[in-house]
């Protein structure tokens, strides 16, 4: 039994995410290793949540930008890591290993932060269109 980290997924609401992109996150988090790292071509992933590939790609991307999902530097086929904020463990001793050790290296600059998209002014929030009457035909 794996032990899910939590640290980031109380900031989902705030990143901004589309629904491809939070199904690429949901079957990410199924196919995930100890420590977070998913092996799986993206092409695979897609597939199983019904996407196309275009459609794929601009979700993985989102989620990448967000540091969500990071690539390996040599960019891996067929690899991709979870942040450990929400990686999973294979014991509670690994998991507070690795908070700590996230911790630590976002502080020093070598993990980038999960991170929320940066508005100077909130979005519009879309107005509700009001009901017009209709004449029936007749």
């Amino acid at each position: 039994m794996l032990i899910q980290a939590s640290a980031g997924f109380g900031m989902l609401y705030r990143l901004g995410l589309t629904k491809a992109a939070l199904e690429m996150l949901r079957v990410l988090i199924e196919r995930r290793e100890p420590g977070g790292e998913v092996k799986a071509s993206q092409a695979e992933l897609a597939a199983r949540v019904g996407l196309s590939r275009n459609s794929a790609n601009t979700a993985m991307a989102l989620l990448e930008s967000r540091n969500l999902m990071l690539r390996p530097e040599e960019r891996t086929y067929r690899t991709y890591y979870l942040h450990p904020y929400i990686a999973s463990y294979a014991s509670q001793e690994e998991l507070q290993e690795a908070i700590q050790d996230a911790a630590e290296r976002i502080e020093d600059g070598e993990l980038p932060e999960i991170s929320a998209p940066l508005y100077e002014t909130a979005p519009p929030k879309r107005q509700p269109q009001a009901l017009k009457s209709v004449r029936a035909a007749g």
